[in-house]
């Protein structure tokens, strides 16, 4: 006879404590499981690469705000092939300006339209990376969901024009929003161009830097260095600066260059400039001079410092003080060097040690440029891989016979892990205000400039020969093995093999497209992206997109192309060099990171079974069988 007393003896069909606890670790280990499973069947990212912006933050700023022409290929690979291209374009231009436009040309009243957004929408949606929450205004939130999964919506979605119309200017926004998931930016922004701190603003900015990846180029790495407190760098990229009159930008940075100009102007007549000096304005030429005398004369001092750099044929100082001594200077364009004895001749003037201190001393402490560095030295890598494509600004090092290249006692992968390792460390301390050492100084100056450097590639950098000899046979700047190598195949294979890719991209050279020159060698291995976007180079550009359906090069048009097209009420022209198509939409579980991703689905399904196995837990005995 039962009673109200609870018994002591258990129920044998009760879960105990212990089965309860293994039960709610089976949830948990399940909740990874899905949500591994969920990550593999979503489509990779589409992704957009841009190299070498140099410091042009207008035009990036306005061909972002387009998308880079990504929309039109967007629009088709979400609808049927059916949908002409005058039909692609009228959408096209309903999205770019969020609103509805009728067109009496095309056949499409409000509520095809509407179905079309909400089959574009739901195509970039595959990729679960978006919450639901993040894309779709409240007020519309629920309709847009209904839509997208195919149930009912309130008649007046249809039947009300002011509400269809803010229902359409909600999802072209909405589609804009989610049109791209990743930025992979191939490194230098600096230099050049006037608005290098405008493109990292807008990089960093919360709309943009939780999907932007960056390697550094080395323009980056030239100011990182001056950062760290190289003294010849900071005379170089200030140097630089003032080579194309970026005084706007000097003073943007709030950089105090008063006791540089006095002194330059004084020092340097404008008169007596006759190198090859590129600076406009007479200030700038006299600041361009000054500031390369006093570059030279501090990397010399590292080149002989550090003998392991063999960059021993860059001391040219010597051989200039020997020309001036003997009178032999009909090889120079310049022979005016107040500021060097002929005795000494790498030797600073008291007043030039005083300016380069001044200067370091300003690299050192500057707020704007520690915000604006801050984002090459936590966000940036020598390398990144993502989907199954290496990322990187210019080269591996690599020999005449296709193999990598030593430096530091270390080749390829490994190589530039160390390298990353350095930058790193040069990182914390410079924005911890820490002490630097004087080796990861240095080693800022070669990778800037140094032939077995990752970032340059090229067998010396001749900014002496160029500004001071008369002979351009040696001005010429001869390219290493990089661009012979990614055309061999053993060579493409081996860099597969040691970082375990498909593709390699990279920047650095710009090619002329107008030449007829492509993106991609003719396997699609090897992909490079620079374009010259910027005003000193090809005024051009390319980027490179990457969707679950292609992969395709968009060669740029130059701002005098989108002003004409502008002057004739037309798209601006962007031709497309299509590199790979896939028959099925890519996923995440074809990538590399779709390999880890297995690895760990199958480790956790083990963890599970193993738990079921302990437990006897099955569909009938489950603790939460009845429920």
């Amino acid at each position: 006879m039962r009673t109200g007393i609870a018994s002591d003896t258990p129920d044998r069909n009760s879960p105990n404590l212990d089965t309860l606890v293994r039960g709610d670790e089976i949830d948990r280990l399940a909740h990874q499981l899905l949500m591994i499973e969920n990550r593999l069947n979503s489509n990779i990212p589409t992704t957009l690469w841009i190299s070498d912006l140099h410091g042009e933050g207008d035009r990036f700023k306005s061909i972002l705000r387009g998308r880079f022409g990504m929309l039109y290929q967007t629009c088709r690979e979400a609808l049927p092939n059916t949908f002409s291209p005058d039909k692609i374009q009228y959408l096209v231009r309903i999205i770019r300006k969020q609103q509805y436009l009728r067109d009496e040309d095309i056949a499409m009243d409000m509520q095809d339209v509407i179905f079309c957004l909400v089959q574009i929408l739901r195509y970039k949606l595959t990729n679960i990376g978006y919450q639901v929450s993040e894309v779709f205004p409240p007020e519309f939130s629920d309709t847009i969901s209904r839509l997208l999964s195919g149930l009912p919506v309130p008649n007046p979605i249809f039947e009300e024009e002011i509400i269809a119309l803010r229902l359409i200017t909600h999802l072209a926004h909405s589609i804009r929003q989610v049109l791209l998931d990743r930025i992979q930016v191939l490194g230098d922004i600096f230099d050049r161009g006037p608005q290098p701190d405008k493109i990292i603003r807008i990089l960093a900015s919360a709309a943009y830097r939780d999907m932007v990846d960056y390697v550094y180029g080395n323009h980056d790495i030239l100011w990182m260095g001056a950062a760290s407190g190289n003294r010849s760098l900071i005379a170089e990229a200030m140097r630089i600066t003032c080579r194309y009159d970026h005084f706007e930008l000097i003073e943007r940075l709030r950089f105090d260059t008063r006791q540089l100009a006095e002194f330059a102007e004084r020092t340097y007549p404008v008169e007596t400039i006759t190198g090859n000096f590129k600076a406009r304005t007479s200030r700038g030429r006299a600041m361009e001079k000054a500031l390369a005398v006093i570059q030279f004369k501090l990397e010399e001092q590292t080149i002989r410092d550090y003998p392991e750099y063999e960059m021993a044929s860059r001391l040219w100082l010597d051989r200039l003080a020997l020309m001036l001594k003997t009178g032999d200077t009909g090889g120079l364009n310049d022979t005016s060097f107040p500021t060097i004895d002929l005795d000494t001749p790498g030797r600073l003037t008291k007043e030039e040690a005083e300016i380069i201190d001044d200067l370091a001393r300003q690299f050192a402490t500057n707020r704007r440029l520690k915000r604006l560095l801050q984002f090459f030295f936590t966000k940036g890598r020598t390398y990144h891989i993502q989907n199954n494509f290496l990322n990187i600004h210019a080269l591996v090092p690599s020999t005449a016979d296709g193999e990598f290249e030593e430096f530091l006692g270390r080749r390829g992968k490994q190589l530039l892990d160390h390298i990353q390792e350095t930058i790193r460390r040069v990182g914390v301390n410079y924005l911890e205000s820490r002490e630097q050492r004087p080796q990861d100084q240095a080693l800022f100056f070669y990778l800037w400039c140094g032939p077995k450097s990752p970032f340059f590639g090229k067998h010396a950098m001749k900014t002496f020969e160029r500004y001071f000899l008369v002979d351009k046979q040696t001005h010429k700047e001869r390219s290493l093995f990089w661009k012979d190598n990614m055309q061999s195949d053993a060579f493409k294979k081996k860099m597969q093999q040691e970082f375990g890719i498909h593709r390699v991209v990279y920047g650095h050279t710009p090619v002329d497209y107008t030449k007829g020159v492509q993106m991609a060698s003719r396997d699609g291995v090897a992909i490079n992206v620079d374009g010259g976007f910027a005003e000193a180079y090809y005024n051009r550009g390319h980027s490179l997109v990457h969707t679950p359906h292609q992969l395709y090069g968009i060669i740029l048009p130059t701002p005098g192309e989108i002003i004409e097209a502008e002057r004739r009420l037309e798209s601006a022209p962007l031709d497309i060099e299509l590199i790979d198509e896939f028959r099925q939409p890519m996923k995440i579980k074809d990538t590399i990171e779709g390999r880890t991703l297995k690895k760990q689905r199958d480790a956790i399904m083990a963890q599970i079974r193993k738990l079921a196995r302990q437990n006897g837990l099955t569909a009938a005995n489950s603790p939460h069988a009845e429920d």
